[in-house]
């Protein structure tokens, strides 16, 4: 595979089907049937691909329309997504957790003349918005579906892969040959942290860039060789959708879809990734569960995670010492093996992204001999601006330097700005909300930081999640809910403070410590009647403070109240990325924290 393909490719189709005609019977895409992992080669995702294309076209369906696709991560989600686009339609992909009111509202704002579910299941709270709005006019099921009599025709997905394979592909050939890198490719929604999610218009150029982008720093500090991926995030969120499907097409790699997160940890282990894009608060929960897998070893496997990261904080501030070798070399023959075996063993690099990673938690893998990529981007840059990779000199309070073909820039206010060919097309039908975000060709991400001495970019905080208090003082939210989260009693966090005289809390206890700590009081775990306990308060307090005291004065947490169940996406407290939406939660719990500021 040659970097050069990559800005030689004039869509996303294109690339492809170069990679399927290369690499042939060599395994693309692999899942779990039955028990079993089984793999589709690149020539039979080649012909599917365009055998449904061409069905899509004897449908009706024409250059430039919609087509909505639900769908959990699959084989036939990355088919279809790339059948969508060499029928030369638009593909605008939906979160598998909307509701009946969301899904009306990307069938709305889309216009999708058809749409593609998985199954009945995803069936369920799509086509009552589908009967709703009135403009789907064809629904594919990849699994029967019980469409009933309605206005729209219903098709089952094996029926769509019938035909003649070599006539469908020079249709495609032909039909790609006229798709531009400046071409729309697909419609991407916001996961919606505040408002109605927006459709972010991309180009297949904008994909195209960040996967050359990103190919090139693989190939720089890892080199390609047999890649393999496992996905687990939505791929209909933006970081999956470039870096979890279009990137390994880009390398020529096998991509594994994972069963669901319940079932990760032993996909891992079954799968051996190279690369695997992972979010924050995975790797939060990740890093809990190894602290406690760990302690229950005994006193010597405490002792080797605890000089790991002594190890780990040197290296950060550059103090490393001569006679830090031996244990080094001993953590390579004890801890660090074993860790690595609960990632499959093969693994290159985690890459994290979709929100800011704490430092404390990229320091802890790192140390534990596992190379931690933290990227930066947002949907609106299809979504990779910068990432951290060894050869740039990690650091872990950047996101570090921009990708080849990336422009960044500060604003006077501290605004981040990014220019190049990986910006959005603009905000699907609202040119109001595009003329705010593209200034002068400069995107305004919305996100505060700096560039440092090595051209690092350093994010601090998103503009519009910023507290601003009484006294004017600034004071960045992620920051002090990631450093509350790390505290073994607080699994989830959301500090307010806005136009206040100080910083307050709303907390989730972590379940785990809950049980443990009801065990050794001798109460009943009762979560409602626990919050009211003056001893497990004093628990929570006692983390906040231990907190607080790596804090200033205008950013320690005074007070605190609980929240009364997690925050999930199933109760729209988080996004599908797993990014608290604060919106929701303030709208909820917002006398509970105005509460807290009275006498």
């Amino acid at each position: 595979m040659q970097i050069a393909d990559f800005d030689a490719s004039n869509n996303l189709v294109a690339l492809f089907l170069k990679r399927a005609d290369e690499l042939g019977e060599k395994p693309f895409l692999t899942a779990k049937h039955d028990g079993q992992w089984r793999s589709l080669s690149w020539r039979e995702a080649a012909e599917q691909v365009c055998l449904l294309a061409d069905s899509l076209r004897r449908l009706g369906l024409e250059n430039g329309d919609r087509v909505m696709l639900v769908s959990e991560n699959r084989p036939e989600w990355a088919l279809a997504d790339l059948a969508i686009m060499a029928a030369g339609c638009i593909s605008a992909p939906a979160y598998i957790t909307n509701t009946e009111r969301d899904h009306a509202h990307v069938l709305a704002n889309s216009g999708a003349r058809a749409v593609i579910v998985s199954d009945a299941k995803l069936a369920r709270p799509l086509l009552p918005a589908i009967v709703q709005t009135g403009i789907a006019e064809q629904v594919i099921g990849m699994a029967p579906l019980r469409c009933g009599q309605s206005a729209f025709a219903c098709h089952e997905w094996a029926d769509l892969l019938q035909g003649d394979a070599v006539a469908a592909r020079k249709a495609i050939d032909d039909r790609i040959a006229g798709i531009g890198r400046q071409d729309p490719a697909c419609i991407i929604y916001t996961s919606g942290t505040s408002g109605s999610p927006r459709g972010v218009l991309l180009s297949h150029g904008a994909i195209l860039r960040n996967v050359a982008g990103a190919g090139e720093v693989l190939a720089q500090d890892f080199g390609w060789t047999d890649e393999r991926f496992l996905s687990f995030l939505p791929l209909s969120h933006a970081l999956e959708h470039t870096a979890g499907l279009y990137l390994p097409i880009g390398l020529g790699a096998n991509i594994w879809y994972a069963e669901g997160l319940d079932k990760l940890a032993a996909n891992i282990e079954e799968c051996q990734p190279t690369f695997m894009i992972v979010v924050p608060r995975l790797f939060e929960m990740l890093r809990a569960r190894i602290v406690k897998q760990v302690e229950k070893q005994g006193k010597f496997a405490r002792f080797l995670l605890d000089r790991a990261l002594s190890l780990a904080e040197r290296k950060a501030a550059g103090k490393e010492r001569l006679r830090d070798w031996p244990t080094e070399k001993l953590l390579d023959l004890t801890l660090r093996p074993k860790i690595r075996a609960r990632f499959g063993g093969h693994i290159k690099a985690l890459i994290s992204g979709g929100a800011p990673l704490n430092p404390e938690i990229g320091a802890f893998f790192q140390s534990l001999g596992l190379v931690m990529a933290q990227g930066y981007g947002q949907t609106e840059t299809a979504p990779v601006v910068s990432v951290n990779f060894p050869s740039s000199g990690i650091k872990l309070d950047t996101v570090g330097p921009p990708l080849r073909g990336v422009e960044v820039r500060i604003a006077d206010d501290g605004e981040i700005l990014v220019r190049g060919e990986l910006v959005m097309l603009g905000y699907w039908r609202n040119e109001e909300e595009t003329a705010k975000a593209i200034r002068d060709g400069w995107l305004h991400t919305g996100d505060i930081g700096h560039l440092d001495q090595a051209g690092r970019i350093v994010i601090t905080d998103r503009k519009k999640d910023i507290i601003v208090n009484d006294k004017g003082d600034n004071i960045a939210p992620q920051k002090l809910e990631g450093m509350l989260t790390l505290q073994p009693e607080i699994a989830q966090a959301m500090v307010s403070g806005d136009k206040r005289p100080y910083v307050v809390a709303l907390i989730v206890p972590d379940a785990e410590w809950a049980t443990g700590w009801t065990k050794a009081n001798g109460e009943a775990l009762d979560m409602a009647a626990l919050q009211r306990l003056p001893a497990y308060r004093g628990a929570i307090r006692a983390a906040i403070d231990r907190v607080n005291q790596e804090l200033s004065v205008t950013e320690k947490v005074r007070q605190f109240a609980f929240a009364d169940e997690p925050f999930t996406v199933e109760n729209a407290m988080m996004t599908p990325s797993l990014k608290i939406r604060r919106g929701p939660i303030r709208e909820r719990y917002g006398e509970r924290l105005a509460a807290l500021y009275k006498d």
